[in-house]
């Protein structure tokens, strides 16, 4: 994913939604970017850049593009989420009382999702 502004990242990512920074570095392929990763548990890491300079603009959604990203947690760490959410005054909606859906700083839509990894609304997916 892109950032726009890394610090502004950085704490909405951990410290609103408690996603451990676990690695920055320089971009290899971009002099000046950075490429960054939080730990969004289940042994994933959601990675970012910023490229400062290239002028990439706003996120959008596009035909084919990313439409939303869907990160499940636990179902009593989603309830603390959701009043995080709240708390930091983030417009946030939840649907079926597992799903929460937000933009992060940059416009990308988030869904964190109170089943089980592999699980949605009940039904096994993976």
């Amino acid at each position: 994913m892109i950032s726009s502004d890394v610090e502004r990242t950085v704490r909405f990512y951990q410290d609103v939604l408690g996603f451990p920074l676990t690695e920055l570095i320089e971009n290899r392929d971009y002099p000046g970017s950075s490429h960054f990763f939080f730990d969004i548990g289940n042994g994933n890491l959601l990675a970012f850049f910023d490229f400062p300079g290239l002028g990439v603009g706003p996120y959008a959604e596009v035909l084919g593009g990313l439409h939303h990203m869907a990160i499940s947690v636990d179902p009593d760490r989603w309830h603390a989420l959701v009043e995080r959410l709240t708390a930091a005054g983030i417009e946030h909606e939840v649907h079926s009382g597992v799903s929460v859906y937000f933009r992060d700083p940059d416009g990308a839509r988030i869904e964190l999702i109170a089943d089980p990894l592999g699980e949605m609304y009940g039904h096994q997916v993976l």
